[in-house]
């Protein structure tokens, strides 16, 4: 829902967020819900004891369409498409030249075409790096739409009236088999197609909490029904952005645009797990996607720089962009996210440091306003993941 000229944008549940008190703010063009009533804590909390709801619905929605649609996109990502089985998905990056990462999304394998959700503040420029795919244009600026336009047989398309939901938690699951039973049977990172309130939705069991959950995306005009009868559920209570940072950071998971950037590769984050065997050094297609040879380089040799947990001292939390200096006030890194995780009850951060710093263990200090801030590097993720493996 696009607001007057010049101001944020509103998600489908905007009337209901602000029937259930939310304090709004401005992220990604929108204005989404940071917290409710109850505060970030109560909500952080509740996610991990019983189920949250959260409206995502600034992300955006893309379809790829065609014969050749996994051999177009495995030319922008170091991911296995091709090999992707119908009913799952799997993260991966946009890659620029230098391997640095332009975003990061899911794709999804839907049989007939692949459906890709991206970051809500990448959306526009992510939409004109694969149009410019489809036109050859790679290093060129694309403008007006030529999503008719193809490389080979594929063609995309942008969903403009869609909504996206997540229901997070450990109490998820059975709450969303009370709608749709079989969803209960789904397993993690698989996708199915649902009928919730007679609404047709594409249910994913995945999120970005480090809880079992699901994604639901569905037309914007079910939107509100579907939230209401899910918060009609003992269970369910509406979360907003502000907790779901401090979740994602308690798992260890990147927000885009702090821990990720352009000029970050996955094997500098420490996502050498998604990088598909495929697509590597010996693989079955290795390389051909913008940065390969940066990326495959960091893997054969080690990347300059490493990110890792941080445990701040004490009770203050440690911000990101604090520098972060050694025992000789040397500046080896940074931090990248910070602040108090609830279920750890304690402060907690993530950041880049020199590859030999990187080790668990590892005293260094954070600067905050210019004094040093005792921390020491440790393993991600702070508190355990529970996805459903089943």
């Amino acid at each position: 829902m696009a607001g007057s000229e010049g101001e944020p944008r509103r998600t489908p549940l905007y009337d209901l967020h602000r029937e259930y008190g939310a304090k709004f703010g401005p992220f990604a063009g929108y204005d989404m819900p940071m917290h409710y009533a109850g505060g970030i804590l109560s909500e952080h909390r509740h996610t991990r004891s019983d189920a949250g709801l959260f409206d995502v619905s600034h992300m955006g929605q893309i379809v790829l369409h065609g014969a050749d649609r996994a051999a177009y996109l495995e030319g922008l990502v170091p991911v296995d498409v091709v090999g992707l089985p119908a009913g799952r998905q799997r993260y991966g990056f946009l890659t620029n030249a230098r391997g640095g990462i332009l975003d990061d999304l899911m794709v999804t394998n839907l049989g007939d075409r692949l459906f890709l959700v991206v970051n809500g503040a990448c959306k526009a420029a992510d939409v004109a790096h694969l149009r410019a795919a489809l036109t050859g244009d790679v290093t060129g600026d694309v403008t007006g739409d030529v999503a008719g336009d193809v490389a080979g047989d594929c063609r995309l398309e942008v969903l403009e009236d869609r909504a996206l939901l997540a229901l997070q938690g450990p109490a998820a699951a059975d709450v969303l088999a009370r709608l749709a039973p079989r969803v209960a049977a789904q397993g993690f990172m698989s996708v199915e197609e649902a009928e919730l309130e007679g609404v047709a939705c594409l249910v994913s069991r995945s999120g970005y909490t480090g809880e079992d959950g699901f994604e639901i995306s569905l037309p914007a005009a079910g939107c509100e029904a579907l939230a209401r009868r899910l918060l009609a559920e003992d269970e369910v209570a509406l979360v907003g952005l502000g907790a779901r940072d401090s979740l994602r950071l308690e798992a260890g998971l990147c927000l885009y645009g702090a821990d990720l950037d352009e000029t970050t590769t996955p094997v500098e984050a420490d996502l050498v797990w998604a990088l598909s065997k495929a697509r590597r050094a010996g693989g079955a297609r290795p390389g051909g996607y913008p940065g390969a040879e940066v990326i495959l380089a960091q893997l054969a040799e080690g990347p300059p720089r490493l990110r890792v947990g941080l445990r701040p001292e004490g009770r203050a939390p440690v911000r990101g962009g604090a520098e972060l200096v050694d025992e000789a006030g040397r500046t080896v890194g940074s931090v990248t996210s910070g602040g108090f995780g609830p279920t750890v009850g304690a402060p907690v951060a993530m950041g880049y440091v020199e590859r030999a710093l990187a080790g668990d263990g590892t005293g260094l200090s954070a600067l905050v306003r210019g004094k040093p801030h005792a921390v020491q590097v440790t393993g991600l993720p702070f508190v355990a993941h529970n996805y459903h493996r089943g």
